[in-house]
């Protein structure tokens, strides 16, 4: 804790010495050039000083009251052996986290920001497909309180964030960034614990994220979550390691509205998520490319069933969009809603057609 607190006056200080110095070599010209006008640059050197150190100290005082009033918000998770973080949710024990942080146990052990000793959990409903879940506390301590969840729709590009959770197992850490874009579609990747998942409309940020930060909040300057902490972008080019100051995290209204349908009905029962009704995988051309995906199994009643697709046709295109594998198809049904209407192109025996369809739910 003491460490990120002090994390600000180190990176603003040498902002304010850099702005007195180039002032008052400006000043120290004037007073040369006999105009007069050296103690007045002066003065504005040190308003200028004064007025950014106390910017500086402002800033410093919004983390320090920002950390104070989240972080006990934010707990550690152990699932088996691997950690993750979690959100506190309400005041009966509930705790938001991701999907791939709770993966297939049933119970955990739970620690707070105040090290009160591991608290006893059992997982309530986990919903993979937005890789999120919500896990229930045995019993809950004095003084526990839960997050505030920011408006999604608030969030604009360049706010200040912090980043609280657990990274590499290192509990009640903060990061500090800025979101760096909104509106990003992502899909997981589904080797090392991950679910796969394609989650749309997320907040890329560039505060650190870390193993461990999943699950976590996402924190703006007004104390309010706005994002869980996901996964961290990786560059092939690096051999898959993850890239430096490219993180992401599931918005607030997102983690919201599965949550609740969780606390309040024990699983999600209105996903928001639209869907074709098939099973489906990735084919390839004569030169090994990806080239469309390829129709499985079609749910009987679903939106490709009432469209009249059937398994061995190859779909090439939804909407405006091409569709060369499972990833593209995924992406493309992120951005639409149940209900919507579009035009799903797709080859059967070398013919390429077009049918109407009305997106079915997940």
């Amino acid at each position: 804790m003491d460490t990120s607190r002090a994390r600000p006056s180190r990176l603003l200080a040498p902002i304010a010495v850099l702005a007195c110095s180039v002032l008052l070599l400006g000043g120290c010209s004037d007073a040369g050039s006999g105009t007069g006008r050296g103690s007045g640059s002066a003065r504005e050197g040190d308003t200028a000083q004064a007025a950014a150190q106390s910017a500086a100290n402002d800033l410093q005082a919004d983390y320090e009251r920002v950390i104070k009033d989240v972080l006990p918000s934010v707990v550690q998770i152990q699932a088996g052996d691997s950690l993750g973080s979690g959100i506190v949710y309400d005041d009966k024990g509930h705790v938001v986290t991701n999907a791939h942080v709770v993966g297939n146990s049933k119970s955990f052990r739970v620690t707070t920001a105040r090290d009160e000793g591991a608290l006893g959990a059992k997982l309530v409903s986990s919903y993979p497909e937005q890789d999120l879940a919500v896990i229930k506390l045995d019993k809950v301590p004095d003084g526990m309180k839960a997050a505030r969840f920011a408006d999604s729709a608030k969030v604009e590009v360049g706010q200040i964030v912090l980043a609280m959770g657990s990274p590499l197992g290192l509990s009640s850490s903060v990061t500090q960034g800025i979101v760096s874009a909104i509106g990003r579609t992502v899909t997981e990747g589904g080797s090392g614990g991950g679910t796969g998942a394609t989650i749309a409309n997320m907040v890329q940020t560039s505060a650190a994220i870390n193993p461990g930060n999943s699950g976590g909040a996402l924190v703006n300057l007004d104390g309010q979550v706005i994002g869980i902490p996901t996964l961290a972008a990786t560059d092939p080019g690096l051999g898959d390691s993850a890239a430096p100051g490219i993180g992401f995290a599931i918005p607030a209204s997102m983690v919201t509205t599965v949550a609740g349908q969780i606390v309040k009905d024990g699983k999600v029962t209105d996903s928001g998520r639209a869907a074709l009704g098939i099973t489906a995988r990735t084919v390839v051309d004569d030169s090994y490319r990806p080239a469309g995906v390829a129709v499985v199994e079609v749910s009987d009643g679903g939106a490709a069933d009432k469209a009249g697709l059937r398994p061995g046709d190859v779909i090439v295109r939804l909407g405006d969009t091409d569709i060369t594998t499972i990833t593209s198809l995924s992406e493309a049904l992120a951005s639409m809603r149940p209900g919507d209407r579009t035009k799903v192109t797709y080859t059967r025996d070398g013919d390429e057609r077009t049918a109407e369809v009305t997106l079915g739910e997940q």
